[in-house]
């Protein structure tokens, strides 16, 4: 097990435990259909956007992002804070493509977790290599300016954090899921430390956030999670049938350290004071 590749205990059997309310077969089927035609249309501008900057490409992205949220049916309430980087209601703005642009770290929940990222700021994502192979999604990723790093080969770490650093260095925002992992929303895992060291040698700032998704009422959305051995099928139909999900984010005040450990550690403790309970986050690290 490599440290790109750490596995959650999160399980579909016993995390995805129905809860919330559902929407009947009519509206599902009709948000499958929308989100669909919302990929069809992502996969065919990809190659031509592509001949745009990539602060062009960030804010394309971002639109895209958001109409595929609304049509499976996903709010995104970004909490009091995030005016920072998300602008104005009407939508997000670019950040200054002028200096160091930050390095956003979250936690990691599910497949929807970038485009969520992508539809409240404009940023490129750092993402698995296998992404680029997986059909439309994968020229949707490349064209938007992923940032790609293999997660299968701990040789070619160096030069994914080179480029990290790199776009920062050119004013780009990158948004990375630092626990390499996706968790059920109700625990979170350790942050590695890679990407940070991209931060430290970009001089850039680090800006936490931290994503909880929430049903009607505020209750904890945990099927919209995508595990380790859930399929992305199954999660799609599972999303799409979801009646009120919504995706809480919320950005927290920059992080500083000398060192990438501590960088790691002071983003996930800011995440987890959000996302679990302050106390059942220190006796986890006690542990």
């Amino acid at each position: 097990m490599i440290v790109w590749s750490p596995e959650a205990p999160c399980r579909s059997g016993t995390c995805l435990t129905p809860q919330g309310p559902k929407v009947g077969p009519p509206l599902r089927a009709l948000r499958l259909v929308a989100v669909s035609l919302v990929v069809l249309t992502g996969a065919l501008l990809a190659l031509p956007v592509r001949l745009l900057g990539t602060a062009g490409r960030a804010r394309l992205a971002s639109v895209w992002s958001r109409l595929a949220l609304w049509a499976l049916g996903v709010r995104v309430a970004a909490r009091p804070g995030f005016a920072f980087l998300a602008g104005s209601a009407a939508g997000p703005r670019a950040l200054p493509v002028s200096g160091v642009a930050p390095l956003i770290v979250s936690n990691h929940v599910s497949w929807l977790d970038p485009l969520v990222m992508m539809a409240v700021v404009p940023c490129r994502v750092l993402a698995r290599r296998e992404v680029r192979g997986w059909p439309l999604v994968g020229e949707m990723a490349v064209g938007a300016g992923a940032v790609l790093m293999d997660g299968e080969r701990p040789s070619r770490l160096p030069e994914a954090v080179a480029g990290v650093a790199r776009a920062l260095g050119e004013g780009d925002p990158v948004a990375a899921f630092p626990e390499g992992t996706r968790w059920c929303g109700r625990e979170m895992g350790v942050f590695r430390r890679a990407v940070f060291q991209a931060a430290l040698d970009a001089g850039a700032p680090v800006r936490p956030v931290a994503m909880r998704y929430l049903g009607p009422g505020g209750t904890p959305a945990v099927e919209a999670a995508y595990l380790g051995d859930d399929s992305l099928a199954a999660s799609v139909l599972r999303v799409a049938g979801l009646r009120g999900l919504t995706v809480e984010v919320t950005l927290l005040p920059p992080v500083q350290a000398r060192d990438r450990r501590s960088l790691a550690w002071a983003a996930e403790s800011s995440i987890a004071s959000v996302v679990i309970a302050p106390t059942a986050h220190g006796a986890r690290v006690a542990a």
